[in-house]
């Protein structure tokens, strides 16, 4: 969309560092979030739900079943949007009209 800008949040991870050789296009901008602040990042929430609830307890004989297993769980996840939403869910971030 002509005139369009996004930002990008990024959690500071390690492998999610740039190293300065990323370039970017004027209409993208990376926002850093703070260090160690997993309650500005809903996602962090969401990897601790499918670890405790789906992939928890659980030895696999290969690789292959570790990623069926990880595939279930996120397939899981994704049909379900409701509760994609209560787990990402910040009640000090919403407007209410």
């Amino acid at each position: 969309m002509p005139g369009a800008h996004a930002v990008m949040l990024c959690d500071q991870a390690g492998w999610h560092q740039t190293g300065g050789k990323l370039q970017l296009p004027s209409n993208i901008t990376l926002l850093p979030l703070p260090a160690y602040s997993p309650e500005l990042n809903p996602m962090e929430n969401v990897w601790q739900y499918l670890r405790s609830n789906k992939l928890c307890a659980l030895v696999w004989n290969s690789y292959e079943a570790i990623i069926d297993a990880c595939r279930n769980a996120w397939n899981f996840l994704i049909n379900d949007p409701g509760r994609i939403t209560s787990i990402g869910h910040r009640e000090w971030a919403c407007v209410n009209p």
